[in-house]
Parts: structure tokens; sequence; C-alpha cells
């Protein structure tokens, strides 16, 4: 792929080696005692619906920060380069790429056959053009504009080659540049004055399929590129996707994505739960398939510089005053692990020496909230301390709530209460309440889980002081923030997943965050869908390109 070599091209060509091979192969393995396995070539042509949990709030994939929006928005999307199984990269849109010996200057050879679905050509302009418009519209690119902190211009040298030059060298790039959110959109797409937020035609980029239309509250359509020839190398096939069209159907309640692929309303459903699985694994007509744990857990991330959590006792009172494995597998059913690093457990920079070093301590919990002079008790049992209650909000935006994730932390709110008086408010906001307080820096805790599957950039992300949740904190732990930042200057080696290791131990020890779980998506189809898989990038399933559906007798 790269004919020359240096230190720091290998620093800047290997995020993580995860062990993503999980998503593929145990999805296949899973499938392999169903009909699936009866048909051995493909079928072009036909529709099919997906029923899923949550609705985008925003299809534009530089404005995205909800996962569950990233495979839909694939569809339509692609990148630069491709994120394989082993954790290195291949081509997608650029067929090479050469790193400076310094690591600031990243030079990309692309495809010349490439075109948007609107018939403009993507070319090294129409890259230069997206990353400008991240950069410009920074205040409503955050999601994108953070992966692109030391990005500093776009060289436009040819048509064909364009080199991305950044103000010091970063470990996560080509993690960056194989995220969805720095896809391609048309420069005329970005160019125009329509809400890409809100979906439908207007939003226009190179993928398999083009975004036909979209009823808010009900679903989504995608109908096939017949031009598209330039799949990532993760993919199944090359060419034009199989289907003809593919629907998102919204279906929030789990009850009714089971109903609606058991009578044959939909053909595939994500977010199958643990009551449901038995309905469908290993019944005639069905599969039911999960994909990987490498990216991150489902984390409590707790505001520690604002009060009462400013105070490390209260955290770790917080983190160590409930039976998390209980509840993990009352809620789950054995279908999750519990977690002990924010990072997922099939991730190779997982720090797996957490296990067993903190939770479930309640002695030691009211001990601390004790010397943290909450020592008086109000008439509903919580603790107070100069006639104030101890109390703190999780904040969970309603469009983000899917896999029983509420339920968990009610659960979590039961136990803290009688176990140690810790009031734990579960509010239920919206996506711009959340906006404006992330914005402004008032939240308390965030509870959430992380695509990036590399270690440091997911670790950036949400404990760095300008990622994701931090950037309008004044006064982040330094020692955390330098080590972070530290890590991603590191060539990946020895060296920096040592340091990942010890920023994990530190992100636990002073409960700046609390894991809760390792998800996985958990997936059930009728037997006759085919080509089921899931991006090692995004963690989750890919898009529909390489699904395709047998014919049935009859």
């Amino acid at each position: 792929m790269n004919p020359r070599f240096s230190p720091l091209l290998a620093m800047a060509t290997a995020a993580v080696a995860v062990v993503a091979t999980l998503a593929l192969s145990g999805c296949e393995k899973s499938a392999a005692n169903t009909e699936q396995q009866a048909a051995s070539h493909p079928v072009s042509g036909g529709s099919l619906t997906w029923g899923v949990t949550t609705e985008p709030v925003c299809f534009d994939p530089h404005r995205a920060s909800q996962q569950n929006a990233f495979f839909l928005i694939r569809n339509f999307v692609d990148s630069l380069i491709a994120k394989k199984a082993d954790g290195n990269y291949g081509p997608w849109l650029a067929k090479s790429w050469q790193v400076s010996d310094d690591g600031k200057r990243y030079t990309f050879t692309l495809r010349d056959d490439v075109t948007f679905t609107d018939g403009t050509p993507f070319n090294a302009r129409a890259v230069k053009a997206n990353f400008d418009y991240i950069i410009k519209n920074a205040s409503t690119t955050s999601a994108s504009a953070s992966l692109l902190v030391q990005y500093d211009h776009t060289e436009v040298v040819s048509p064909t080659v364009v080199t991305i030059v950044l103000k010091q060298p970063d470990s996560t790039t080509l993690e960056s540049l194989s995220s969805v959110k720095l896809g391609f959109l048309s420069p005329q797409s970005l160019a125009s004055n329509t809400d890409l937020c809100a979906g439908g035609p207007g939003l226009v980029g190179t993928g398999p399929f083009v975004f036909q239309r979209y009823q808010r509250g009900q679903s989504a359509t995608f109908v096939r590129n017949p031009h598209y020839n330039w799949a990532p190398g993760y993919a199944q096939h090359q060419g034009a996707a199989y289907l003809d069209q593919v629907t998102y159907r919204f279906l929030p309640e789990a009850s009714v994505r089971t109903g609606a692929l058991s009578s044959g309303q939909v053909d595939l459903i994500e977010g199958v739960q643990p009551t449901d699985i038995t309905v469908f694994d290993k019944a005639e007509g069905f599969q039911y398939l999960t994909g990987p744990s490498a990216a991150t857990s489902f984390t409590l991330n707790v505001n520690y510089t604002a009060a009462p959590a400013d105070d490390v006792r209260v955290r770790r009172a917080l983190r160590d005053g409930f039976d998390l494995d209980a509840i993990v597998k009352s809620v789950y059913l054995g279908t999750v692990q519990r977690a002990w690093s924010d990072i997922g457990p099939d991730n190779a920079d997982y720090n797996a020496s957490l296990k067993g070093t903190w939770g479930n301590r309640v002695a030691e919990a009211n001990k601390l909230l004790d010397e943290a002079g909450w020592t008086q008790r109000d008439a509903d049992g919580f603790r107070t301390r100069n006639g104030k209650r101890l109390s703190i909000e999780v904040g969970y935006p309603q469009p983000y709530v899917r896999d029983s994730r509420d339920v968990l932390i009610r659960a979590m709110q039961s136990e803290l209460r009688q176990n140690i008086g810790l009031d734990l408010r579960l509010h239920i906001n919206t996506a711009g309440d959340f906006a404006n307080e992330k914005a402004t820096g008032i939240w308390s805790i965030y509870p959430n889980t992380d695509n990036p599957s590399d270690v440091a950039m997911e670790l950036w992300d949400m404990l760095g002081d300008k990622g994701f949740l931090y950037n309008a904190i004044p006064n982040p732990d330094r020692t955390i923030v330098t080590e972070i930042n530290q890590a991603r200057l590191l060539p990946v080696g020895p060296q920096r997943r040592a340091l990942l290791a010890k920023i994990q131990q530190r992100a636990v020890d002073q409960a700046f965050i609390v894991p809760l779980f390792a998800p996985a998506y958990h997936l059930a189809a009728k037997s006759t869908v085919h080509g089921i898989g899931f991006e090692p990038e995004l963690d989750s399933p890919t898009s529909s390109y390489d699904l395709w559906v047998a014919h049935t007798a009859g």
C-alpha cells in the first residue's frame, strides 16, 4: 500500500489492532446453522426493510453524533480509506497514501472513476471542500471537527492527488479518515441552503445508495446507485448494491420490532431484547446474530468539575455503591458483559487488569460519604449536608435511549438510594437540551457509548480537553489530559499501549467514569436475508450494500 516506511508512518497507519474479526466471524458463525447456508449465489433486485430502535436526530455525517445514525448514513456516504477487520487500513476512495517523515503530511492518490450521485466528480477539490466546510462550521460540525483537531489545511496537488497537512503528528489520523464523520458530501450539497440534518435527496454522497425520502417518525428510504463500483475492502462484493431499495423503519418499542419481524412486516431488526432472543435464535425461518464489543462500554461520564461530583469521595461512592454485576445480569440476562473500563473488552488496548478492582463496596462507599460530610438524612432517606440533598443528575437525550439502558440506570438509582442515600436523578432530556448543556459545560453525568475503536481517540473524545465532552470545561484534570495528548503522538506499540492502560486506570480510580456494560448489536432476520455484516470502525452494523434476499419457492 505505501512504498515508503518510517517509524512515523507506522505511527500513522495503525490505530489499535482491534480484534474486530469477531465482528464478521461472529456474525457468520451465529448464522451457520440457519437456512442462510442454503443459498450460495447472491441475487440482485428486490427490497428490504429494517426495523431499528432509534430515529436519527441528524442525517448529516458532519453533524451527527448518534451511533445508531451512522449505519444509515453509511448507505450514501463513503470515506477516504477503510478500517479493516484486523485494525489496519485499506483503500476506499483513495487508492494509496504516503506519510511524510515528520508525520505531518498525508498524501492520498484518489480513484479517478468516482462520482457523487448528482453526477459531479469526486476529486481532490471535493476532499478540500468537505474538510474546509467542517472547519468553517465547527460550532455545528463539532462531532467531525473534533477529529480534525490537528488539521491545518488541505493542498490540491492534482485532481487525483491531495495532501492533508497537520499542525503536529497524530497517531489517530487514519482512524479519523476512515470514520463516517469525515465521509464526503457533494460540494453542491455543502453549498446548498437546505437543512442537511433533515435528510432526503438533498444529501448527496458517493455511496451505494441514494437518499430517496425521509418521513419523520416513520422511516428513511434509500434506492440503489447503479453506478457504484468502489466498495471498501471489508465489503463482501464489488459493483452496485444487490438491493433495489432499502427502508429503515423507526420502531422504538422492542415488542413492536419483534412482532414486526415475526409477522413479516420487516426483514431485519436490531436491538433484539434478551427476552426475545429465543423467538429467533435457532428458530425455523429466522437467524440471530451478534456484533463485536471492540469500541467502548456504555459508561456514565461524570463531570468531575461540578459539585457535588467535584469531590472524589462522592464519585467513588457513586462508583462503588451498587451491585453492578447483579443489575447487568438482571436486565440483560447474560447477553452482555459487565464493564470494567470504558473501552470494550474485544479491543487490543483494553486494560484487563481493572477487572475486580472496583464496584459493589457499599460499606466503603458509606464511609467515604461520611468523611465528605454527607452525614444527615432527609425525610426520603437521602443524605444531606448543610440542608442540601446529595443529588447528581444523569441527563440522557431521548433519541439516544436504547437497549434498556434507561432501565439499567433506574435499577442503579434504586440501589444507590437504598445502599448509600445518593439521589441519582435520571432526566430524559432532548438532544437540543444536551447540546446546550455541553456547549456551556454545565452537564453533570452523560451516559453513552462512543464509536472510535482507536483507544487514544476514544479517551480523548470523552476525557480530553478539546474532545466531545470537555471542550467547554475550563479546568479538566491536567494529568489525564496531558497523558491523552501524549498517547496521540506515540506510534502504536508497547509504550503507547502502556500509557493507554494507565489512562484507563486513572479514569476509573478517580471515578471520572463509571463503566456499566459492554454493548453489542443484537440482530435478527428472516433466514432469506444474506450478507449481514458489521463495520469495524463503527463497531455496528454496516450499510445495506452487501445485503441480498433469496427468492423463496412458491
